[in-house]
């Protein structure tokens, strides 16, 4: 069993080092709460589809905003798992990574199931996997990954051994939104609550808050509703929602014990 803390951070288009700063103290604030893991949201340094994507995109895992992650995790000995806009050559990836407690990027993935309307933004992402902890297994994905065609992306994270999905996400709605008639989260339940019950899986997912003041969504409000999704399928925790509902959420999580390989070990049956 482990901590982890998903942090619901404030993150202003463009304002790379504010941003960052947020992320290394509620890094440190989730550390010292006693977190072993501590999951950041999506585009935690730029903002998502933010136009200085093109021009302030860094390296994996040789950019500032990288290595300033990968140091938080290393000073306060826990894994840290964030989405990041990388630059790699002339392409530029909505990617993420996951950090261990010695301060190695131990997994790096870029976004595959992009919207359409990010993919002025975004170059197409070229990777899937996990890494394994003493935590367990970790799978990566991002935000809209896990609603893709069939859930493939997720579902294949689960054949590759996956104990616990993690997932920065950047969930928005209208300006006009209404929460009272419509409560935000049903389309992420529907992606999320099948595979965790097929694979006895958790999937957590860290949302940030604050307005998208520049790009394709600009006007629209980042709202939280963070959500872990236990292996049984229920409900295990939803952070609150709003434009300024910024708050670091816990839960302690439990891998469910997995067969020997050749015993089923990528086949295990949905908890009942």
């Amino acid at each position: 069993m482990f901590k982890l803390a998903l942090v619901q951070m404030w993150v202003e288009g463009g304002a790379k080092h504010r941003n960052l700063a947020c992320a290394i103290r509620s890094s440190a604030q989730a550390a010292q709460a006693g977190a072993d893991v501590v999951l950041l949201p999506e585009a935690l340094d730029l903002g998502w589809t933010h136009p200085s994507a093109r021009s302030e995109a860094e390296p994996i895992p040789d950019g500032s905003v990288c290595r300033a992650l990968t140091g938080a995790a290393q000073e306060h000995g826990v894994y840290v798992c964030g989405g990041l806009i990388e630059r790699a050559g002339e392409r530029v990836y909505n990617a993420a990574i996951i950090a261990d407690r010695q301060g190695g990027v131990i997994l790096h993935h870029r976004k595959l199931n992009e919207l359409e309307l990010a993919h002025d933004c975004y170059d197409q992402g070229d990777r899937l996997g996990v890494c394994h902890t003493e935590l367990g297994t970790l799978g990566l994905m991002i935000c809209a990954d896990g609603f893709a065609r069939d859930r493939v992306l997720s579902r294949s994270l689960g054949y590759m051994g996956a104990d616990v999905i993690l997932s920065p996400s950047s969930w928005a709605v209208p300006a006009d939104h209404d929460q009272a008639r419509t409560p935000y989260g049903a389309e992420w339940r529907e992606a999320y609550v099948p595979v965790a019950r097929e694979f006895a899986l958790w999937i957590a997912s860290a949302s940030n808050v604050g307005p998208i003041s520049a790009g394709p969504w600009q006007g629209r409000r980042c709202i939280g509703c963070s959500l872990v999704i236990g292996p049984d399928g229920a409900e295990m925790l939803e952070g609150p929602y709003g434009v300024d509902a910024e708050t670091i959420l816990y839960v302690e999580i439990e891998p469910v014990p997995r067969p020997a390989r050749g015993d089923g070990w990528n086949q295990r049956p949905p908890v009942e």
